[in-house]
């Protein structure tokens, strides 16, 4: 059973996500909070698989709830998919760094969240639609350089570099062993140990780690 946190201000869309993940056998809402001081006091108290995070709230934001509930490494567990308005929002890509598994537009389809909330809680991120990796793009670019822990960088064999890469680039794990002809295995493989080696939370780190630092660049409009 996925369990499910939902953290957003405005009480008739926290109606409507519970009622939409509430249909389906394999996920349970455990709590709801109105602001971000409360998303972080709820993620203590039910420790939830993935918590829907709504950016903008009043008082802590879901920014600042993002980084206190990654910070901690009792809620290691817990996966944040940020909510927002607007598709290329800022904050989003402050998010990402801060923690966060991915993020979704409000608008998105029921059937789309459903995924959204099976793929992050199964330890993936959400970085597939490609208005994410454009975003982790647009604001990587703005981010001083050179990038962060270049000793972690230089603790990749060159492997583990070169699957960063495809990470980076929004690939699976399946993806990425036909790429390399390697099994899904060894790719699983490849990937867990870099994220070992980057101190990464998941593959939205790696993704922002390797724009960071310079492993992928930013793809020019």
């Amino acid at each position: 059973m996925i369990r499910v946190a939902l953290a957003d201000d405005q009480a008739l869309v926290r109606a409507g996500f519970r009622a939409l993940l509430a249909a389906e056998d394999d996920i349970e809402v455990v709590g709801e909070a109105d602001d971000g001081a409360g998303a972080v006091a709820l993620a203590s108290e039910q420790r939830p698989d993935v918590i829907l995070m709504d950016i903008r709230m009043p008082g802590v934001d879901g920014l600042e709830a993002t980084r206190r509930i990654a910070a901690d490494p009792a809620l290691a567990g817990v996966r944040i998919v940020i909510l927002t308005t607007f598709d290329l929002d800022e904050y989003v890509f402050e998010a990402l760094r801060a923690g966060a598994s991915g993020f979704l537009v409000k608008d998105t389809e029921p059937d789309e969240l459903l995924r959204a909330v099976r793929v992050v809680a199964a330890g993936d991120a959400l970085l597939a639609p490609g208005v994410t990796r454009r975003l982790i793009a647009e604001f990587a670019d703005r981010q001083p350089r050179p990038g962060p822990a270049p000793d972690a960088l230089e603790e990749l064999t060159e492997r583990e570099r070169e699957v960063v890469a495809l990470v980076a680039h929004g690939l699976s794990n399946d993806e990425i062993a036909r790429r390399l002809v390697v099994s899904p295995a060894t790719a699983k493989t490849h990937v867990s140990r870099a994220m070992v080696k980057l101190g990464a939370r998941d593959r939205a780190q790696v993704v922002v780690f390797a724009y960071r630092s310079g492993l992928v660049l930013p793809p020019k409009a």
